[in-house]
């Protein structure tokens, strides 16, 4: 049964759903650059990678992508991912002694090859402008964050006829922008008003990308000054199906920031992402990550999904595997620090703990948004990770694989941009931004990546991204108290029921009722 549901939620997310092309193209309106002509002419000029990391380069004279990682910028870069590759190997070969791990398709665990970093024949390739304001809390003198996100791609195998795509590769390169930097003479407000007025132009291409440019345009005052890090995400190796493993993916995550007195790019801790061998090998460090965590003002924060965790608990680095399934059990690698089912023997969290604070909570008058029970508050410990968020309803083990504007037909309906986390998280985006606009105090809240708020609009409701067809959804017993309250809103829009992924899960996905 479990089978039948994962192949089923892979057909999903792959992006082979019926008018999700008009749907999403409306939901990202003013929040995100999707359009493959406006991409091309952007990635062409001043936006191409080259161009953002030696903005001293003539325009005429575009940096070798060979060259990329050679940059003494990004030399701290080419080191880290070596360092991370050697650590894979070895643990794979003490872990699975009898597996064989290599680059080619000769071998068990196919490893992504690092020469095509260094390769003539590859370039990052941008792939989509991601407008993240609402991470204004992070630092609000900074307005948010921009994303120009390139996507590694082959550069010497021609698009051979009508559907030809281009041969895209497994690996994301995100640069992120402050969406505003100390001097500049405008005011978040005046920003959030740009990128909403863009949203509303009915125009493509050169066109569009001359009204994102201009002088009151959203990308008017983007350059390499505002560069704040890069965060890479690549297939590190995969592993076909056999007799002995479904198929199965592992994704590398890492961030580096941009030191601009060193002028490199350097390794850093990640948002959020919890160092769980450490804490658990650490009792001390443990007991003050759970005290951290549990204390009212940090749990609340939590709850909304704004928590910004100290980068004492934090690792530099993670491995995300995919497909993962709907059960914080088959999630990684939060779970097991929350006392029940498949925890380690010594877990950070006992279910009393968790239990009491909520009391306390209740008790002091909060009211938590998300986090009702244990099971909720376990989502959350993987949700507000970075790994596990990309194994929450992504495509493959990205939110973004972008926009493939060298394709054939790029505006082809088959061809989803990012997944439907992504697209189900617009809405709250585009609220933050307009609150930003009119001076009103933003809304900074997020649901569970599996199910997005509504925030009062129903621009959501029947859709995969709330309550239609293929949503994530909690199937509810008729018998109240056996339902956890932190997923009990998880209902399926008329004619459709909440079926879960196996018997001993209450997680599923919305489809037809059966009869």
């Amino acid at each position: 049964m479990r089978v039948r549901y994962l192949l089923i939620a892979l057909f999903l997310l792959a992006g082979v759903v019926p008018d999700r092309s008009a749907r999403a193209a409306a939901l990202e309106r003013g929040t995100a650059i999707i359009d493959p002509a406006a991409l091309r002419e952007l990635d062409r000029g001043q936006f191409g990678i080259g161009r953002m990391l030696l903005p001293e380069r003539s325009a005429n004279i575009p940096l070798a992508d060979s060259q990329l990682f050679a940059l003494p910028a990004m030399l701290p870069v080419r080191r880290a991912l070596d360092g991370e590759f050697e650590r894979y190997v070895a643990r794979h070969q003490t872990s699975l002694p009898n597996e064989t791990i290599g680059v080619g398709d000769g071998f068990d665990f196919q490893l992504f090859d690092r020469a095509l970093l260094d390769s003539s024949e590859t370039r990052f390739v941008l792939a989509g402008i991601v407008n993240r304001m609402d991470r204004a809390y992070v630092g609000e003198a900074d307005c948010g964050e921009i994303r120009l996100i390139y996507r590694l791609t082959r550069t010497d195998e021609p698009n051979v006829g009508d559907n030809a795509v281009s041969p895209r590769l497994p690996m994301t390169l995100n640069l992120v922008l402050k969406a505003r930097v100390e001097g500049q003479a405008i005011t978040c407000s005046d920003i959030a008003r740009r990128w909403l007025a863009a949203g509303d132009l009915a125009l493509t291409g050169t066109e569009l990308t001359a009204k994102l440019l201009a002088k009151d345009g959203p990308l008017d005052l983007i350059s390499y000054a505002n560069i704040d890090r890069i965060e890479t995400n690549l297939q590190i190796a995969h592993a076909p199906k056999s007799a002995v493993r479904d198929f199965r993916t592992d994704y590398l995550l890492k961030v580096f920031r941009y030191d601009p007195q060193a002028h490199l790019f350097q390794e850093a801790p990640m948002e959020n992402q919890i160092d769980r061998d450490r804490i658990l090998a650490d009792d001390s460090l443990g007991r003050e990550f759970k005290a951290w965590l549990l204390d009212p003002k940090h749990l609340v924060a939590f709850d909304r999904g704004v928590a910004v965790i100290p980068e004492k608990f934090l690792a530099h680095g993670a491995i995300a595997p995919t497909p993962a399934g709907f059960d914080p059990s088959e999630l990684q690698p939060e779970f097991g620090l929350v006392q029940g089912e498949g925890a380690v023997d010594n877990p950070v969290f006992a279910e009393a703990d968790i239990v009491a604070a909520l009391r306390k909570a209740s008790a002091d008058g909060v009211t938590l948004q998300n986090i009702r029970s244990v099971g909720g508050f376990e989502r959350r410990l993987n949700d507000i990770t970075c790994s596990g968020c990309h194994q929450t309803r992504g495509i493959g083990g990205f939110h973004f694989p972008g926009v493939d504007w060298m394709a054939a037909k790029p505006s082809n309906s088959t061809v989803v941009p990012a997944s439907p986390h992504f697209f189900g998280d617009q809405v709250r985006r585009r609220d933050i931004l307009t609150a930003l606009r009119d001076g009103r105090p933003p809304d900074y809240s997020r649901g569970f990546s599996s199910r997005p708020q509504w925030r009062g609009s129903t621009e959501l409701a029947g859709t995969e991204y709330g309550d239609g067809w293929g949503a994530h959804c909690y199937a509810r017993s008729p018998k109240t108290a056996d339902n956890d309250r932190s997923f009990n809103s998880w209902n399926c829009a008329e004619g459709l029921a909440c079926q879960p992924a196996g018997k001993a899960s209450r997680m599923g996905m919305c489809f037809v009722k059966s009869h």
